[in-house]
């Protein structure tokens, strides 16, 4: 079971893992041991986050998720299995805790008569600058 926060739990029948050979350092371990960890979510189709959290998931990670909707997270930091498994559930947890975020609203604004007055006399400024530049006869 992975606990995100108090509301949000993934149970682990909802987690699929696969194993495979890593690269990186290891020496001759490296070509027996299957240490790199592949963990394979179905987004879509899991009730364990909440409409508004997935939503949000879904739209952030939209680059990373399968056409069927599952995530794909990958992990071969380490040279034993155990760790890299724990280190793709770290990055599972991380990516959900930024999806359980929600984005402020932004209200509109209008510029100060102040900020208006300032850029317009920068563009007037700016204006005589080049303009001093020009031949005479230019015109």
């Amino acid at each position: 079971m992975l606990e995100v926060n108090e509301r949000i739990r993934i149970p682990d029948s909802e987690l699929h893992w696969s194993y495979v050979r890593a690269g990186g350092p290891g020496g001759q371990n490296v070509n027996k041991v299957a240490s790199k960890a592949v963990l394979r979510w179905d987004v879509a189709s899991s009730p364990s986050l909440p409409l508004d959290v997935k939503a949000r998931f879904q739209s952030q990670l939209r680059a990373r998720l399968t056409t069927e909707g599952e995530l794909l997270i990958t992990s071969q930091r380490y040279r034993d299995q155990e760790r890299n498994r724990q280190d793709c559930l770290d990055k599972l947890r991380e990516l959900i805790v930024r999806a359980t975020v929600v984005p402020k609203r932004r209200k509109a604004t209008r510029p100060t008569r102040g900020s208006q007055a300032r850029r317009l006399e920068g563009k007037r400024h700016r204006a005589s600058v080049k303009g001093s530049r020009r031949s005479p006869g230019a015109e």
